[in-house]
């Protein structure tokens, strides 16, 4: 009698895996049942590792398709431990069965007794993976409508604690961390009261010394964009639970593949946490969320632009000025007159008993004028001119920024592979076991939380994607620059206020003032640019561009915050 030939098959969904199910224990069985049933295994096919849900990402089980199409070895049938090692989803289950029959192959499950060459085995085949399918479905529900409730009784419902907190885990309650809860405080007060954005709230928490303690060994220990959106979004923080606000949902067109998306309409109830800002502060913070998260929109309907907004230091707290508009009603003619000025209106903390008191109003166009000024005679310095062209063409240095990103990424393919194998854990998950609610709760809640480190991972990658953007793009080229230098007295009064805000953001960092007028009316104090060169209004009757080698310019060079400013002393007042 003429043997039957036949494939073996093996999966396992981790690289170790035990009570029978190892590579071992699977090819030692169907060795056997193959030689019991006197039939040729002619070929073996083993995926470790790969996760049952669905074909893709089995490149074994694809190729032992390809192999039974193209009739390679002509077999009859392919062994497998159990139906679970050939696939857990129905619909693979069953479209795969079809497949391998059209070709005159059949599927045996060894350790279950099913054999789809009998009448009742394609049954069989199809009852069991339905019913797993469906046990796993209501599983999910079931754990997600305790979730749920736990939501509803002010709990916390999974997950790591959000910053700012920690978990009670035999209350399910969350408990406020008080060095972390005073960053948070931090990020809403320089949000709403002191108009930062999101970059400028990490700068300043990171200038400062604030550390993010890090939970896992990947994470980073300094503040990001995607962190401080979080917090500024979070209702958590004025003592409610939400529940829900995203979920995971097929991609559109494909079977297999899942993504997060975020849901409008979510559950919302009061926590049994304590909170850590109050209600007027949070609906202030999403009222500016709602107008484009971090711009400000002016009132008045001029074209005017607050030209060194934001680059005018404070001398007082350091903080920068802002734009403030005063407008005046003509009593004969009824039209308004509108003045512009520079306040600081930060009102900072300097010491245990001291705010900021700086009060005088700085005249726009008065100060503008000055600052345009010293652009204007150093534009016309022809060596200073030179050596802003040597420096330009110099290739922007982003190499530590990219050694930092490729860390990240190599860090977030740890956590999707972690999640990947967390996700096959669950799915092999016996509901038979007396601890599988515990179980798989645990696992769902260490999902949860990779789910958001890998979220926060890709927030930090966009942020450093940006920045190396960001050094590429503010990099004037030498002959743009020239150009804009040699041009400056006819191309700059030609631009729009707006333009002429950017162009100065381009070339100054900040502006430094005297805290009270001199003799003279002057509150210019120095110019600290972007390029390497440093204003200071005080000293010298001309232009003078010192040679970066002599011992005179390291002495002038330690006054300064940067050793890469070259000093440019200059007098624009005689």
């Amino acid at each position: 009698m003429k043997r039957k030939k036949c494939y073996i098959y093996m999966r396992v969904s981790t690289a170790m895996q035990v009570d029978g199910y190892s590579l071992e224990a699977q090819k030692d069985r169907l060795t056997k049942f193959a030689e019991f049933q006197k039939m040729d295994i002619v070929r073996e096919y083993c995926d470790a590792g790969k996760s049952g849900k669905n074909i893709t990402g089995r490149p074994e089980f694809s190729q032992m398709l390809r192999d039974i199409a193209d009739g390679r070895d002509g077999v009859d049938y392919i062994l497998v431990f159990k139906l679970s090692r050939f696939g857990r989803n129905a619909a693979d289950v069953l479209n795969s069965l079809q497949y391998i029959q059209d070709f005159g192959v059949n599927l045996i499950c060894v350790e279950d007794g099913i054999d789809s060459s009998k009448d009742s085995g394609k049954l069989t085949i199809t009852v069991l993976a339905a019913v797993a399918e469906i046990e796993r479905e209501n599983i999910l529900v079931q754990t997600m409508e305790g979730r749920k409730q736990k939501a509803r009784e002010g709990k916390w419902n999974g997950g790591l604690a959000p910053f700012g907190y920690r978990l009670d885990s035999k209350t399910s309650t969350l408990v406020v961390e008080p060095e972390e809860a005073e960053v948070v405080k931090i990020i809403y007060e320089k949000f709403v009261h002191d108009g930062m954005g999101a970059d400028s709230i990490c700068s300043y928490l990171n200038q400062r010394g604030y550390a993010k303690q890090k939970n896992r060994e990947f994470e980073l220990n300094y503040f990001a964009r995607g962190l401080i959106m979080r917090v500024l979004d979070n209702p958590v923080y004025i003592g409610k639970i939400t529940y829900g606000k995203s979920t995971t949902e097929r991609v559109k067109g494909t079977r297999d593949e899942y993504h997060r998306v975020q849901v409008e309409d979510y559950m919302v109830t009061d926590g049994k946490h304590e909170a850590i800002i109050d209600e007027e502060l949070w609906a202030a913070a999403q009222e500016r969320r709602k107008e484009t998260g971090v711009k400000w929109n002016k009132t008045h309907s001029l074209e005017h632009e607050h030209l060194l907004s934001g680059l005018l230091i404070c001398p007082v707290c350091g903080k920068g000025l802002a734009g403030t508009v005063r407008r005046r009603k003509n009593k004969k003619t009824g039209e308004y007159k509108d003045d512009f000025y520079y306040r600081c209106q930060h009102r900072k903390k300097i010491d245990e008993e001291h705010f900021c008191d700086f009060k005088p109003a700085i005249n726009q166009n008065e100060f503008n004028r000055e600052v345009e000024n010293v652009i204007l005679d150093m534009a016309a310095n022809e060596q200073w001119k030179e050596f802003v062209l040597r420096k330009m063409s110099e290739r922007v240095d982003v190499s530590t920024l990219e050694t930092e990103r490729e860390q990240l990424k190599k860090h977030l393919r740890q956590v999707i592979g972690a999640k990947t194998k967390l996700t096959d854990m669950l799915d092999k998950l016996d509901v038979s076991d007396k601890h599988y609610d515990r179980k798989y709760q645990d696992m769902q809640d260490r999902l949860d939380y990779l789910y958001d480190k890998a979220s926060e991972l890709e927030d930090t990658i966009a942020d450093i994607d940006s920045q190396i953007n960001g050094a590429y793009e503010k990099q004037i080229t030498a002959k743009q620059l020239y150009k804009i230098l040699a041009n400056f007295d006819r191309l700059y009064y030609r631009l729009t206020d707006l333009e002429k805000k950017e162009f100065l953001r381009d070339f100054i960092e900040s502006v430094e003032i005297y805290p009270e007028k001199l003799d003279n009316g002057r509150m210019l104090k120095q110019i600290n640019f972007n390029f390497p060169v440093y204003y200071d209004g005080e000293v010298g009757k001309e232009i003078r561009l010192l040679n970066e080698n002599t011992v005179e310019t390291c002495v002038l060079l330690s006054k300064l915050k940067s050793t890469q400013h070259i000093k440019v002393e200059i007098d624009i007042f005689k």
